[in-house]
């Protein structure tokens, strides 16, 4: 008799079901060479017993551990946090676990916790590395024993997928619109310059305005948006003041509303603004706010469909094409509202 504190045995679920345990085996592990009518008697057993198979042992025999390890800079970050969102959501389609790990872009962390999601024998991996050019993580992931797919930057040479968004075009076809306005001094404000996206998209600003034959305005220091007010009053203050602002990333971008609203400059007479990504209530604000609008969620969702095709490719379950991109890019939407001058409410261009 079995104790009322341990678990059910795969014995007892073959016992019940009146069938060996090499049969109830394979009904568990996907019902493989086993007849409809002793599967049901398996899983009725599983269930009058509340069976749960013992994944560690399965795992052990190389089986699938049926979890996958997501490696995010933050999970507060409306961008990450809607990526794993959809990455879940592909993973529970899959009958897997998403298992997540924040590395606050840090090195010593991501290499920690990469460590740590090892341990747990997931089937494979989903990463934000915080280092386009990190050769470490690289070595690391070019010598997983799983599949690793990036997202919203690359990993170079690490030879694993990656799935991005067109941040260096976006960025410039950003900048031209306000260029068509008519807006010659466009001033580039953000933080975080180090970071990949950040870079492509102030390449593809510099790109813009190099073409225009305009001098680029960079400023890199929105650390602290208790400043964001200062620095913006410094530079409409000065002697050739900026007539736009275009902002790298959200959170500057709603720093820089702010500031303009205390220190009373009206957008866009005063100054144009675009933001690169959307953010709640930019529809709504007087006036709207235009931003570049990232296709968040298919970016988390390709990411993780791209890991499960490779899973089953290795398994052979399936007669899969062979990937032959390393690089997927998405395309970002230029959604115009008022605040870059434009007339027209929520149109929107690729």
């Amino acid at each position: 008799m079995r104790k009322g504190s341990s678990h059910p045995t795969l014995l007892e679920v073959a016992r019940l079901a009146g069938v060996g345990v090499g049969t109830a085996s394979r009904a568990v592990n996907g019902g493989t060479n086993v007849s409809a009518r002793t599967l049901r008697k398996v899983k009725s057993a599983i269930q009058q017993l509340g069976y749960m198979p013992n994944h560690a042992a399965r795992v052990l025999k190389g089986g699938r551990a049926k979890t996958i390890g997501l490696l995010v800079p933050s999970i507060s970050d409306y961008f990450f946090a809607s990526c794993a969102e959809a990455a879940g959501r592909i993973a529970n389609a899959h009958d897997s676990l998403l298992i997540v790990a924040v590395t606050m872009n840090q090195r010593g962390a991501e290499i920690s916790s990469l460590d740590v999601l090892m341990r747990h024998r997931p089937d494979g991996l989903l990463m934000v590395p915080s280092d386009p050019d990190n050769k470490e993580l690289a070595t690391c992931v070019r010598n997983s024993a799983v599949p690793v797919v990036t997202f919203d930057r690359p990993l170079f040479g690490s030879g694993c997928l990656s799935v991005i968004t067109d941040n260096f075009e976006a960025a410039r076809n950003a900048t031209l619109h306000l260029l068509e306005h008519g807006y010659k001094r466009i001033l580039c404000f953000s933080s975080e310059p180090e970071l990949y996206t950040i870079r492509e998209r102030l390449r593809g600003y510099r790109q813009a305005m190099k073409e225009s034959g305009l001098p680029a305005l960079i400023d890199t220091s929105l650390d602290d948006p208790t400043l964001v007010s200062r620095l913006l009053a410094s530079r409409l203050n000065g002697r050739r003041p900026p007539d736009a602002v275009f902002t790298l990333k959200n959170s500057s971008t709603t720093a820089v509303v702010q500031a303009l609203h205390q220190l009373k400059v009206s957008i866009p007479s005063r100054l144009a603004l675009i933001g690169f990504d959307d953010f709640e209530l930019a529809a709504t604000l007087h006036p709207s706010i235009s931003v570049v609008q990232q296709p968040i969620e298919d970016v988390g969702r390709k990411a993780a469909e791209l890991l499960f095709e490779q899973l089953e490719r290795n398994r052979d379950i399936k007669n899969l094409p062979k990937i032959n991109r390393k690089t997927v890019v998405l395309a970002n939407r230029l959604v115009l509202r008022r605040s870059c001058g434009c007339k027209g409410v929520s149109a929107s261009r690729r």
